[in-house]
């Protein structure tokens, strides 16, 4: 069974390099492209309703919008980032701008909170990372990423009370064949996802295996025993989301939850380390 899914691929990440501290404006980056046209940021807006402009160095262009230092300083990101409610503003609005000129063209997202003094400074971080930003866009060039969950019910044994164990030894023996039995699931299911990443895997560009979602945040239900990634050609989009039907059809246990398409956050995602 497959089912579509529209959360976003990005989860909120730690916060980028903060250049200053105290009172002040500074630049927040979003994503860099080869190309933007001028008027392609027309009354789009960023984080607090910020209107968005062009960097442009080196053959490059970047996304920015102005920032105050109060919130987005070294100072008040250590304090932000540990409030989940500004956190999920931030992702929101940094998501949609990477959103609108995804849909344009390919782009390299940069980390959330990825903070430079001024658009100066953003110029030349462009430069600095000349050589992996040019090629991170031609990796993804005319793709887009996908993300494929493979959740799995591994049910407990069920018993009513004419079933219990009659001695000590018959207990034993119940817990053993039940562990057995669990063991037993979980190495099918694994094995399951293995078969579906591989053949996935397949139709991509590129492929990566997340770490499993805490059920906590995601409130899904079940064993996440795939969380995986998946740099799809936009030409084989329909093709791909054909084959996560098929294969989900063929795991009575299992469902298969297909996301997207994005930005490719997995494959394009860049960090700055100063």
């Amino acid at each position: 069974m497959s089912d579509v899914t529209n959360e976003p691929m990005a989860e909120p990440m730690g916060g980028g390099p903060a250049e200053s501290i105290g009172a002040g404006t500074a630049s927040y980056v979003y994503l860099a492209a080869r190309d933007i046209p001028d008027d392609a940021v027309a009354g789009i807006t960023g984080l607090e309703s910020q209107p968005v402009r062009l960097v442009r160095n080196a053959g490059l262009t970047a996304v920015v919008s102005t920032v105050d230092l109060a919130e987005f300083g070294e100072d008040g990101l250590r304090r932000n980032l540990e409030d989940l409610a500004w956190l999920e503003h931030v992702a929101r609005s940094h998501n949609g701008v990477v959103h609108h000129f995804g849909r344009q063209t390919a782009v390299a997202p940069w980390r959330l909170a990825t903070i430079m003094l001024d658009d100066e400074r953003v110029a030349g971080l462009l430069a600095d990372w000349e050589h992996q930003l040019k090629a991170s866009l031609d990796r993804v060039a005319g793709c887009s990423e996908w993300s494929v969950k493979m959740i799995t019910e591994l049910s407990a044994d069920q018993r009513t009370e004419t079933d219990q164990p009659t001695s000590g030894t018959a207990y034993l023996q119940r817990r053993r064949a039940e562990y057995s039995r669990q063991n037993s699931a979980q190495e099918q299911a694994a094995a399951a996802a293995d078969r579906v990443h591989a053949t996935l895997s397949g139709l991509t560009a590129a492929s990566r295996r997340l770490p499993p979602q805490d059920r906590r945040l995601t409130g899904h239900r079940g064993e996440m025993m795939l969380n995986g990634a998946y740099l799809v050609p936009d030409d084989r989009s329909e093709e791909f989301s054909a084959l996560v039907g098929e294969l989900g059809a063929d795991l009575p246990e299992s469902r298969l939850e297909l996301g997207g398409p994005w930005p490719p956050y997995s494959f394009a995602t860049l960090e700055t380390g100063a």
